[in-house]
């Protein structure tokens, strides 16, 4: 018995090495911390990847809306050259009668001829002039002055709806809708009507009054059918949404 248990004690003692599955679990413990390791790697950097693609698409999505602000912002001003320059042609083909008739209210005592020192013609081109520099504070002020001082002027229809344009490019909406309102009802005869009438309109939907932006360019539609304004008016009748329609 004795040497039995000092067999069974040596046989203990020698049975000293690490037990073999627990060697094998550690080191499948370490491999599988080692695989997670490189799963998180890559995870991360899939994951950076991503951030960085986005932040690229960003990049470039803000660029194309620069561009077209830009665009948008170059084609009103080209829009507005535009219409300036038609004027000052205009202008410049009434020259003579309004001369004559600022000469005539000079000689009959009427102070409106001088009232800036120039004349009604040279008045209302300082509008046209500050309006095309995008100087509209002072185009507002010169249009109104020109409008006050000059009542009977032959410009005053092209004068009101200039004066519109510049409280719509700066967002006084409320004001724009007013002073494009007032071209038909005030000077009627005015060829700047049409015009006035469908940025009525367009300012009505920005103000969100879909209702009578839809009157106003069906007006242009119906009365002015041969004319620029009605064929732009008839395209943006088709934009309203049909509770407006």
């Amino acid at each position: 018995m004795l040497s039995l248990a000092s067999l069974a004690l040596g046989g203990c003692e020698s049975n000293s090495e690490p037990d073999p599955t627990i060697v094998k679990l550690n080191d499948i413990e370490e491999r599988l911390g080692h695989v997670e390791k490189v799963v998180n790697n890559q995870s991360l950097l899939q994951l950076s990847q991503r951030i960085d693609g986005l932040e690229q698409q960003l990049r470039e999505m803000r660029g194309q809306l620069e561009e077209l602000q830009n665009s948008d912002e170059g084609l009103r001003k080209q829009q507005r050259d535009l219409y300036a320059d038609l004027d000052r042609r205009l202008t410049a083909l009434q020259g003579s009668a309004a001369s004559l008739g600022s000469s005539v209210g000079a000689a009959s005592g009427g102070g409106a001829a001088s009232a800036d020192g120039g004349g009604e013609q040279a008045a209302y081109q300082r509008g046209l002039d500050a309006l095309k520099a995008n100087d509209f504070a002072s185009a507002i002020t010169r249009f109104r002055d020109f409008l006050r001082n000059y009542p009977q002027s032959s410009f005053d229809g092209n004068a009101q709806y200039w004066l519109g344009e510049s409280y719509y490019v700066t967002r006084d909406l409320d004001n724009a809708a007013a002073a494009f309102n007032a071209v038909g009802t005030a000077y009627p005869k005015s060829p700047k009507v049409p015009d006035a009438l469908y940025k009525l309109g367009l300012t009505q939907i920005e103000l969100k009054h879909l209702t009578e932006a839809r009157a106003s360019l069906s007006q242009v539609v119906q009365r002015y059918p041969s004319s620029d304004a009605a064929k732009l008016a008839a395209a943006k009748l088709q934009t309203l949404p049909p509770d407006a329609r």
